[in-house]
């Protein structure tokens, strides 16, 4: 089992959250990637959203801890850990390129609106809405949804 972090980068003076699109895909995903082997998931994401963005997350706060299941004929072929961020302060400058794909401010009257994983626009308004989100998603291997299983009926 992998555990990934990424964060919900807000800028509030701009109604903007940070997004990367990824080239295989051309979905859009907030910043972050796999929590190294005895890294805590705070070092963890502020280390992913560095290396991505030049930015540093400044007090990144745990928002959603999901279980992610990619199932193949009823058969787990991969499960990893998803724990969410958001913050609303950092330091640096973003970067003009990135190896990951494509980094751009995007404004929250559209954000949910660029192609993503189905699962992401389940829980990702909750995330700036505070408290902690969690739950179960399960995907085929092309990741389409199969389901969104949220805990305490979030």
């Amino acid at each position: 089992m992998q555990a990934v972090v990424h964060c919900v980068l807000e800028d509030k003076m701009k109604n903007q959250v940070l997004m990367l699109q990824k080239p295989r895909r051309g979905w859009w995903v907030v910043p972050g990637g796999k929590v190294e082997v005895g890294e805590s998931l705070q070092a963890a994401v502020i280390r992913e959203v560095g290396e991505e963005t030049g930015l540093t997350v400044q007090d990144p706060q745990l928002r959603g801890v999901f279980t992610i299941l990619v199932e193949e004929e009823g058969v787990v072929v991969k499960h990893w850990m998803l724990f969410t961020f958001a913050a609303t302060s950092y330091t640096g400058e973003l970067v003009s390129e990135c190896e990951e794909g494509i980094l751009e401010w995007v404004g929250l009257d559209e954000w949910l609106q660029r192609p993503m994983a189905a699962g992401d626009r389940e829980f990702l308004p909750k995330i700036l809405d505070g408290g902690l989100v969690t739950g179960t998603f399960r995907y085929t291997p092309e990741y389409e949804l199969i389901e969104w299983r949220p805990d305490s009926g979030k």
